[in-house]
């Protein structure tokens, strides 16, 4: 099976995402958060050095195949965002709202770009 060619810093390593549920459930708890129309990005400070991707999506946003598009969606973002590189190391949640079914690609990297820009710099809430 061959796997595409990614140009460096591309990929999304597995260091740089959650994994396990108590890192989505003190993301949540603790940390603060930033409203979009079509995603809500919970964001919390880490110890890793480096931001972390989580994703998550209640059945309210579609079926199986409108959320894993929106997933698959969300990863490319991530990967391919010229702003990754000066991310805070922050814990990153990113929760889908039912609105994000119908939006656009485009549309839905603006969003996410944006809210990404917004965090604050430095770690802090």
């Amino acid at each position: 099976m061959l796997s595409a060619a990614r140009a460096p810093g591309e990929s999304l390593p597995r260091r740089e995402t959650l994994r396990r549920g108590s890192d989505y459930q003190r993301c949540y708890r603790s940390g603060a958060r930033r409203q979009g129309a079509l995603v809500t990005l919970h964001f919390l400070p880490n110890e890793e050095g480096c931001p972390r991707l989580g994703i998550t999506a209640s059945r309210k946003v579609g079926d199986a195949v409108a959320r894993h598009r929106l997933k698959r969606w969300t990863r490319e973002c991530f990967r391919r965002s010229p702003r990754r590189a000066a991310l805070p190391a922050f814990d990153l949640v990113v929760h889908f709202k039912p609105g994000a079914r119908a939006a656009a690609f485009a549309e839905f990297r603006a969003e996410l770009d944006r809210l990404l820009a917004g965090l604050p710099r430095g770690g802090s809430r």
